[in-house]
């Protein structure tokens, strides 16, 4: 990610009358390393879920793909590849012929993926790639193997209805016919464990939100305290919405270097960080429909918390 156009963002986003900073900030290596904490909290239902899905039901998937040659397998924001790793171990006890390529924007995520994953599954073919998920799709796209893409861990959340209608038609941009997406969405449940999910305790998600401060001190030069500031999580059960704020505690002014202007902040006010929606099955019917995907299948934890949809272009 270029600086100037994180320093364009963020002055966009602390400029408008209602503050905000996109969650694709949180993933610098200091927020990929909080992020990591917080998938293992035992509140943060969707990393076992998943986990459960891609242990448990692997020999499923891998039937439904019925790919009749050697593909690749694309992962977007791989994070740690913990749960990937549960169906790759199962396609190469097959001998399935793939070559898995994970993406993210943080190098050092990337590297500690490759490391880890070789040391489990030594014999894998994989060719790790660090940038932007578009740019990098598009340059695979120009080759003839086909493809399974991975957008696990329920990421499509943290988009706006538009927003995500513009992610798949992206991704579906860059998939030959007969290609396959696999893609992880959040039900919806019982709100208390949504909540609980999103404001734990240990204050993991408040370090997590707070850390968005500190890059920009670093990166743009900024002299928030973070100290004067909270964070604050809402779940809206009516729409499946959760949304999360950092929250200003004094009437304050804050300078960054790298756009030479200060920035206002009321007592109390709010800057939205997150928006991770839930999902019902109809929602994600018309999310691939809409986008020119056929369901093949879903496949749920024994909860129902969560499902990896597997479609098909």
């Amino acid at each position: 990610m270029e600086d100037s156009t994180f320093e364009r963002d963020i002055d966009a986003g602390l400029s408008a009358p209602f503050k905000h900073i996109s969650s694709k900030y949180f993933y610098d290596d200091i927020g990929s390393g909080i992020f990591q904490q917080i998938m293992k909290m035992p509140e943060y239902y969707p990393t076992a879920s998943e986990f459960e899905i891609l242990s448990l039901q692997s020999d499923k998937i891998i039937e439904q793909l019925n790919f009749k040659e050697p593909f690749n397998i694309v992962e977007f924001g791989a994070g740690d590849g913990i749960k990937t790793r549960q169906l790759l171990k199962k396609l190469m006890a097959q001998k399935i012929d793939f070559t898995y390529v994970p993406i993210d924007i943080s190098a050092r995520a990337i590297r500690e993926l490759k490391n880890n994953m070789l040391a489990t599954l030594p014999e894998m073919k994989i060719r790790p790639m660090v940038g932007n998920y578009f740019s990098m799709a598009e340059d695979l796209s120009h080759g003839e193997t086909p493809a399974l893409f991975l957008f696990l861990g329920g990421n499509i959340g943290n988009y706006q209805n538009e927003e995500a209608n513009a992610l798949f038609s992206q991704f579906g941009s860059n998939m030959r016919p007969g290609d396959k997406l696999l893609t992880g969405f959040d039900l919806r449940k019982n709100p208390a464990t949504i909540r609980n999910a999103y404001d734990d305790k240990q204050g993991i998600t408040k370090a997590f939100n707070l850390n968005l401060l500190t890059r920009i001190n670093r990166e743009l030069n900024a002299n928030f305290e973070l100290g004067q500031f909270d964070f604050y999580s809402h779940y809206d059960p009516a729409n499946g919405e959760v949304k999360s704020y950092l929250v200003s505690l004094v009437a304050q002014r804050v300078y960054i270097g790298k756009t030479d202007k200060h920035y206002s902040f009321a007592q109390n006010e709010l800057i939205w960080t997150e928006l991770s929606k839930k999902f019902t099955l109809e929602e994600i019917g018309e999310l691939a429909v809409a986008n020119n995907f056929s369901i093949v299948a879903h496949f749920m934890d024994c909860k129902h918390y969560f499902t990896d949809s597997l479609w098909i272009k």
